[in-house]
């Protein structure tokens, strides 16, 4: 297949940080040996209608692959899910093993194994940066979401964060106030727009390594995100880099409890360097009329 081909591949669907399909994250998976027109890939995300769609290429001569990803609204530099959703998918086409994502945020190295009759992927982010929320931009997503400032953890400041993609780190003080999550969709959206965010990072810390996440995420057309790999990574450096977190360190992240597709996501943060994130992925049942393709 050559870029600018109509494209033929039927996309995969998987469920991202589950081991069922109605658990954890549904992400788009599209194989082929080189990637579609950016028009094809947006047109075959929005079809698929997951949060997000990844477009994996064959391997290169420099052993990469080429990978982008993109919501039914937009291309987005790089996904978590849907990353642990296609190593997923190679493995099951491939055998267990390892791969190079070349993706628009850096490269991505991706280990797949299988581990009690189920297999699962890990990332390791790119290098992981994060900055002090500037006021106006928490000041406005605390408005669009309906959170006041003393309803934040004072243990864990407002941040922007960043592992391949950027997100507004929100902690809630207590479990009330992430689980009573209502917002202004088009007004989190432009605040968003404007400073260049993929989703917020809204958590809840349980314990020092246990965390509760809901990400809204608007600029992609989708009010929520059941489980959210890129957030968890930025979450990750964020909470080293800050002095927030002694590592080397395990963190769990559960997230889509409150949407009623439940996911656990594990994130490794090491001395430095790059995050690791891992979980499973299962195949979502295909339910579209035998011929029928998006």
């Amino acid at each position: 297949m050559h870029e600018g081909l109509p494209v033929t591949p039927r996309p995969l669907r998987y469920a991202a940080f589950s081991r069922t399909p109605a658990g954890g994250n549904p992400a788009g998976v599209w194989l082929g040996e080189a990637l579609p027109a950016p028009a094809d890939m947006q047109r075959i995300a929005a079809q698929v209608g997951d949060s997000e769609t990844a477009f994996v290429a064959a391997p290169g001569a420099d052993g990469r692959r080429p990978v982008r990803y993109f919501s039914p609204e937009a291309e987005v530099p790089f996904c978590g899910h849907a990353t642990i959703a296609a190593g997923v998918a190679l493995g099951e086409q491939d055998g267990d093993g390892g791969h190079v994502f070349a993706t628009a945020a850096g490269e991505v190295a991706v280990t797949v194994s299988t581990h009690d009759g189920a297999r699962m992927a890990t990332l390791v982010s790119v290098a992981p940066r994060h900055e002090p929320a500037p006021r106006p931009l928490l000041l406005e997503a605390l408005a669009a979401i309906g959170w006041r400032e003393d309803e934040l953890d004072p243990a864990l400041p407002p941040a922007r964060a960043y592992a391949g993609a950027w997100h507004l780190v929100l902690a809630a003080r207590d479990a009330g106030r992430l689980a009573a999550l209502d917002y202004d969709f088009a007004r989190l959206k432009a605040a968003m727009l404007a400073d260049g965010l993929t989703t917020l990072q809204l958590v809840w810390r349980e314990s020092g390594t246990v965390f509760h996440a809901r990400n809204p995420f608007p600029v992609g057309g989708v009010v929520e995100d059941p489980a959210t790999g890129a957030a968890a990574a930025a979450l990750g450096g964020y909470l080293r880099d800050a002095g927030l977190l002694s590592a080397p360190a395990r963190l769990t992240v559960y997230q889509g409890e409150a949407m009623g597709r439940p996911g656990r996501i594990q994130v490794d943060v090491p001395a430095d360097g790059g995050i690791a994130v891992s979980g499973h992925a299962v195949a979502i049942p295909d339910a579209s009329p035998p011929g029928e393709s998006p």
